[in-house]
């Protein structure tokens, strides 16, 4: 019977191991997603501003008038 405890015991030691392993993990993987997060806003900061230039260079363009044959 102290043999069955001693094992249990063990499992609960393995479990308490894993789960501090799993919420180190889940702390670093949020803060990898803030990060991630913050580049993503970022690039679409700067992908909506290069769209707003090359439209209004595309505006500056003067439209060719087109010669009836």
């Amino acid at each position: 019977m102290i043999s069955e405890f001693t094992q249990l015991a063990k499992k609960v030691d393995e479990l308490a191991a894993l789960t501090h392993t799993m919420r180190s993990e889940i702390v670093d993987l949020h803060r990898q997603l803030t990060a991630l997060s913050e580049v993503n806003t970022d690039l679409t900061t700067r992908m909506q501003t290069a769209h707003e230039r090359v439209s209004a260079l595309l505006a500056q363009i003067p439209v060719a008038e087109q010669e009836s044959e």
